[in-house]
């Protein structure tokens, strides 16, 4: 008994010399803690990230698991199935969902492919076509090299690339399978797109039919709506990164340059709020969508104050005369 309360004791004098410690001033002997670099947020943040969604997928997969189960239950006690073969079926099962875990802990590698043709090069990357060893699907494999991407400073637009194309899952958008990295090299394992690109298809057929045009322009459409919608902007779009499937769809890849906007900063505008602004009188626009109109009533009459029109153009095609002085220079200014 006297001995556990002298150890209480010393214990207790440990603590008040502690917090006498804790309780000096910066400029003392223990100096006060630094805060943490914004490197070290980026890691506990990342860090916090990675643990959260690997329990989050250990649990989903958990539950799927005893949901095939219980569905096979069900339908073996419906089909009147004698227990023996019951145990075997449910033996049997148990076996592939072993397996199916075991190869769901894999980690992938670039040995585990086989490396065909090239069919692209960037300025820190390669594209290649792929054959996995195992099952014998084929991929686009996108090989960046880390160096490169530190030296040009890219890490970020990489970053938001694999994570759009993770998050994103729309049949406009060329679809992300895995990703791994080594020692020299980040892979991305993409969808193969044999068909090519917008571009090749335009050299070939030199003028799209109206049809034509109408449906890959609406395909665009909605792979850039698709983006717009997860608060990603592509940055880059052009007929290089327009890809065919072997149906002839369109798919928008290379993400290389897109970047994630925050709409929390931007005003919340609403139509009532845009037709009572005085910001919107602008020659050539109208007050309903703010759209430019290359209409020439629209350009002459719309901005006009009520019951007054705007000069018409003279025969020596001088502009029309605005109320806003740089509007009126840049309309009178000579297209470049």
């Amino acid at each position: 008994m006297d001995s556990a309360r002298s150890w209480f004791t010393k214990l207790q004098t440990r603590e008040k010399s502690i917090g006498k410690k804790k309780e000096l001033p910066p400029n003392g002997k223990e100096g006060s803690e630094d805060a943490p670099s914004s490197a070290t947020k980026q890691r506990v943040a990342a860090a916090k990230q990675y643990i959260e969604k690997h329990y989050k997928e250990q649990m989903k997969n958990l539950n799927d698991r005893k949901e095939r189960r219980c569905s096979l239950e069900k339908k073996l006690a419906d089909a009147n199935v004698s227990e023996e073969e019951q145990h075997n079926i449910l033996k049997q099962f148990e076996k592939k969902e072993t397996e199916y875990m075991r190869m769901q802990r894999h980690k992938m590698s670039v040995d585990d492919f086989d490396l065909l043709t090239m069919i692209g090069k960037g300025a820190f990357g390669e594209v290649r076509v792929c054959r996995e060893k195992t099952t014998g699907n084929v991929y686009a494999m996108k090989k960046l090299k880390k160096s490169e991407m530190l030296r040009r400073g890219q890490v970020e637009h990489v970053k938001a690339e694999r994570n759009l194309l993770a998050e994103v899952d729309h049949h406009c958008i060329v679809k992300l399978y895995c990703s791994f990295q080594d020692s020299e090299y980040l892979y991305l394992i993409m969808e193969y797109l044999p068909g090519g690109d917008m571009m090749t298809l335009l050299m070939r057929k030199d003028t799209l039919t109206e049809d034509e045009a109408r449906f890959y322009v609406g395909e665009t459409v909605l792979a850039i709506e698709a983006i717009h919608r997860h608060n990603y902007i592509h940055r880059d779009i052009k007929p290089d990164n327009l890809l065919l499937d072997k149906y002839g769809h369109l798919r928008l890849s290379d993400f290389g340059l897109c970047k994630p906007l925050d709409y929390s900063n931007f005003p919340d505008l609403n139509e009532k709020d845009m037709l009572s602004s005085k910001d919107l009188n602008f020659v050539g626009y109208t007050y309903k969508n703010f759209e430019l109109v290359n209409d020439p009533e629209v350009l002459g009459m719309d901005a006009s104050p009520e019951g007054e029109e705007k000069p018409a153009e003279d025969d020596e095609g001088s502009a029309k005369k605005t109320d806003d002085p740089e509007l009126s220079r840049s309309l009178s200014s000579p297209s470049t």
